[in-house]
């Protein structure tokens, strides 16, 4: 589907080359069309949708008025970045955005040179950034080097770490800060309330206006003179508030806020303190979703709607009765169940109450969940530290997000054999969200960790009953991993039962060969496995294992006894997984089978649907069962 419609502007714009060619008093319009741009393509191609449409103004402005690429814009999370895009040469391809073997769902330097550093974790604009501005003045480079920081991710850790490197070395860094008030949820914590206390000083707001209106009269308020009169208005505003400016105390001259929607305005301003030497952050307040009002009433919802009616704003949201629910609902009804029955248990969340759907917890107790921002070592140690006085905490994290945690998860929990419930979701394969986003790592960063137990469900009933087991007495450290997406079973409640940790399964008995799954890549196998019965007389064994770590080392000897053939089946990457269990284990026993592993490559995967990225690594009932042949022949 081609709905690529010609704009007065925007579809001449092959470069920003092309965009600073234009008049400044064009500038609105191509505003204008840029975000009806946007509006129309993701109507109809799903993506991250109230993030670009909140800084449209400010893309516009930071690349008429930067000589980009040699300029470069490091952006922050790069759900930011789709106009960006599109005034980069790419308008033509924005088409495949997000699709399998089209362009990039986030900025990639792989993909454009206008695409300075990769930004699918949100927080590292700053350090990035830093270090390009210092390489620049050691190669004597005139370059400006602009992060944009903003959807929250001023609350992350590494950008208090990048602010505090740059109040102390030389450079000529400037931060761009996009006060939205949201990453995708709402945002929370002390930056959020310091932000919003910037911005709404009441008496300061009114001197500032009387001010403006006087100088104005006097005719000198002109972009000539704007540089002193925002030094002045930040004098002013700390003298009323009776603090110190955060980032002033830092040694960062700050600026602002001022409307990032103002385009003419962000223009005058950028060119007033871009030669500035020194480090420098101009605040711009802006609205998620501005320009579609569904999206600015309702930003969280607008993140990532999917397809929608761009006149009327009806999502187009497919129902199939009888449907399975998502894991992420299975786990927030099931922990809404633990919880009234112990009140020990609290949940935790960095800035995903709504995606892990810890949201229904915190709706129903709001004085048992916590959403901690964008802070995912924060959210461990924290875990670690209620853990350490008797609760118990589910701290939900995406599985790529979890990386970031692993000090965290080793010295403030693992250690002290503290009982944190850790929930990874969106393990494995995530689709279109990309190399970023898959969870590919997890049960290979965390399988030597001491005092772990590591588990992943094979369908929404062993989510429940893992749940269940990890918030008994004496559990220690227990991680939970289970994948984005619908689960197999409408009838999803059961009872909660424990499970013997460390136990497998036998889904199916066999004699010929034997395949060893983890988590709900499972029914995968048990598929490919009927197809291959149906034509081969052939008996194979299906084991889900359920642990990795404690291993079911019972299950593996009487397998090693008993078969030959032997694959093992994982949605993870498949260096260091359950495979390389299966393979030390059978090494240290002195057993010498021919094991097959099977998971995801020593290498980024690329973004897609997850059955298209399934069929291309060959990991999808099509691609297990030729693999079940191949080791049968």
């Amino acid at each position: 589907m081609d709905n690529q419609k010609e704009y007065r502007y925007i579809t001449h714009i092959n470069s920003p080359s092309d965009l600073r060619n234009l008049k400044e008093e064009d500038l609105p319009a191509v505003c204008q069309e840029l975000r009806a741009d946007i509006i129309n393509e993701l109507s109809h191609n799903p993506g991250h949708f109230a993030s670009s449409l909140g800084v449209v103004e400010l893309t516009v402005a930071l690349h008429y008025v930067f000589n980009t690429p040699y300029d470069r814009i490091v952006w922050d999370v790069g759900h930011q970045a789709y106009g960006h895009k599109i005034l980069t040469g790419r308008r033509e391809q924005f088409k495949t955005n997000r699709k399998f073997k089209g362009i990039k769902p986030f900025p990639s330097p792989q993909e454009s040179e206008y695409d300075t550093f990769a930004c699918g974790h949100a927080s590292n604009s700053i350090s990035a950034a830093l270090g390009m501005a210092v390489a620049a003045n050691k190669h004597q480079e005139d370059r400006n080097i602009i992060a944009v920081i903003g959807d929250g991710a001023m609350s992350g850790g590494l950008a208090f770490e990048g602010l505090n490197n740059v109040s102390s070395t030389p450079n000529n860094l400037l931060i761009i800060l996009n006060d939205n008030n949201m990453s995708i949820d709402r945002s929370v914590g002390g930056m959020k309330q310091y932000l919003l206390h910037l911005n709404t000083n009441g008496t300061y707001n009114k001197i500032r206006q009387c001010l403006s209106e006087t100088l104005s009269g006097w005719g000198i308020l002109n972009p000539k003179r704007k540089n002193s009169i925002l030094r002045f208005n930040n004098s002013l505003k700390s003298m009323l508030s009776q603090q110190q400016n955060i980032f002033e105390g830092l040694n960062i001259r700050y600026f602002g806020p001022i409307d990032g929607h103002n385009v003419e305005e962000l223009v005058h301003t950028l060119n007033e303190i871009k030669n500035m030497k020194g480090p420098k952050l101009l605040h711009l307040h802006t609205v998620k979703g501005k320009g579609f009002k569904p999206a600015e009433k309702s930003a969280t919802v607008w993140h990532a709607p999917g397809l929608f009616d761009p006149e009327t704003g009806e999502r187009i949201v497919k129902h199939t009765e009888g449907e399975p629910p998502r894991f992420q609902d299975v786990f927030g009804e099931t922990l809404v169940e633990l919880a009234r029955e112990n009140d020990k248990i609290v949940g935790i969340t960095p800035a995903m109450p709504t995606g892990c759907s810890m949201n229904i917890l915190m709706k129903e107790m709001p004085d048992r969940g916590f959403d901690v921002g964008i802070a995912e070592g924060h959210a461990v140690t924290y875990s670690g530290g209620l853990a350490k006085e008797g609760m118990v905490p589910f701290c939900n994290i995406y599985s790529s997000f979890a990386q970031r945690a692993y000090d965290n998860l080793i010295h403030d929990v693992a250690l002290l054999k503290l009982n944190v419930v850790l929930c990874l979701d969106r393990a494995g394969l995530v689709g279109e969200d990309g190399p970023t986003h898959h969870g590919a790592f997890d049960l290979a960063y965390l399988r030597p960790i001491p005092n772990l137990t590591i588990c992943s469900p094979y369908d929404e009933h062993e989510l429940r009953r893992m749940m269940y087991t990890a918030q008994l007495p004496d559990m220690g450290p227990f991680v939970i991993r289970y994948p984005r997406g619908r689960g197999q079973l409408p009838d999803w409640r059961c009872p909660l039962e424990k499970i013997e940790v460390g136990s497998s399964r036998e889904m199916k008995a066999g004699k010929d060969l034997a395949i060893l799954t983890i988590g709900s890549i499972g029914t995968l196998a048990a598929e490919a496995i009927k197809m291959v019965e149906e034509e081969e007389n052939v008996q194979i064994a299906h084991y889900d294992m359920r642990f990795l770590k404690p291993i079911d080392e019972q299950r593996l000897h009487d397998i090693a006894q008993r078969f030959d053939k032997i694959i093992t089946l994982e949605n993870g990457t498949r260096k260091g997984g359950l495979g390389s269990a299966v393979l030390e284990f059978m090494a240290d026993n002195g057993y010498n089978p021919r094991v097959k592993v099977l998971g995801l490559p020593d290498a980024f995967v690329e973004h897609g649907s997850i059955p298209e990225l399934l069929h291309e690594l060959e990991l999808d009932i099509e691609g297990i069962y030729n693999h079940i042949k191949t080791v049968l022949s």
